[in-house]
């Protein structure tokens, strides 16, 4: 059906009295108004082209990084063995827990990767006699670095390096009436290795690691024997407080064993923890050595930024 001469014209006086362009022309047909098909056809061509563009530009926003993440959340626990001579000349036994976050990212086709480890440890630990208990609790990060070599057709992931790691915590014993409590912050650098293999049992994918520890010079907060905390922080009156470490001072290492594997879609990790930590210094003598259990689960990603 054609558009009637005489709604044409009164369309376009419309058009040229308000200085406005050509509106499409309606059909009238039984008092409803209708778009020629040709109109709506340039009208769904617009819109899908809009929308297409909106689409493109989102993507175009969205950067995808060659970063490679591996992050393992852990719980571990185990046997903990104390010794504190600023508290008592006594060592304690007893049982520590430990949350334990592990990540390495490293790029594609790069030779270094990161580590950032965050740990936080509480333990309950007596005397031989049963008649006194103490109490820790502590956090550390640990940042390192490392050099990786793929050997075996990348089976098999070395890699060395050195690690910064702080450490900040306190340890509570119930027995004392003076000085029942000693505080612990202490910094240390600490070169670092650790090996991967992977390899497979049938249709089901496993990763060995182990990685180690040695720190080498730090920094420790230790008060001095016979001092009190309240001559260091009332009365300000500083012997040492702050004390430089070596290898010879204070021997540590922390070790850590893993076997992954995936079932379906989850990477289950089984593992031991052992963490020796001991120091001499001001004539004092700490250590805490904990053996533990780990089991926990493995996530691998690679990390998108979407640009606004």
């Amino acid at each position: 059906m054609k558009t009637s001469p005489r709604l044409s014209s009164v369309w376009r006086a419309r058009a040229v009295r308000y200085n406005q362009p050509c509106p499409l022309p309606l059909i009238v047909a039984g008092g409803a108004a209708f778009l020629p098909m040709k109109a709506i056809r340039t009208l769904a061509i617009s819109v899908f082209t809009a929308f297409s563009a909106v689409v493109c530009a989102q993507e175009a926003d969205t950067l995808r990084s060659d970063k490679v993440v591996a992050n393992a959340q852990m719980i571990g626990v185990g046997a903990v063995s104390i010794l504190d001579t600023y508290l008592s000349p006594e060592e304690y036994s007893g049982t520590e827990l430990r949350y334990v976050s592990h990540t390495v990212r490293r790029r594609e086709g790069r030779r270094w990767s990161r580590m950032l480890v965050h740990q936080g440890a509480v333990a309950y630990a007596g005397n031989r006699s049963g008649n006194g208990n103490e109490m820790s609790g502590a956090y550390t990060f640990t940042y390192g670095l490392h050099y990786n070599w793929d050997l075996l057709g990348g089976r098999l992931n070395v890699m060395a390096g050195g690690q910064a790691e702080v450490e900040a915590g306190f340890l509570y014993n119930t027995r004392n009436g003076n000085n029942p409590a000693q505080a612990r912050l202490a910094f240390n650098i600490a070169p670092s290795a650790a090996a991967a293999y992977r390899f497979r049992l049938g249709r089901v994918p496993f990763e060995a690691r182990y990685e180690a520890g040695v720190p080498l010079v730090g920094l420790m907060f230790s008060p001095n024997y016979g001092q009190s905390y309240y001559e260091i922080f009332s009365r300000g009156d500083y012997d040492h407080n702050a004390v430089p470490t070596t290898f010879v001072s204070a021997p540590s290492l922390r070790q850590m064993l893993t076997l992954d594997f995936t079932l379906g879609r989850t990477t289950l990790r089984l593992g031991y923890l052992g963490d020796f930590r001991q120091a001499k210094v001001n004539n004092l003598k700490y250590h805490t050595y904990s053996n533990m259990l780990l089991i926990g689960f493995v996530r691998h990603f690679k990390i998108t930024r979407i640009v606004p």
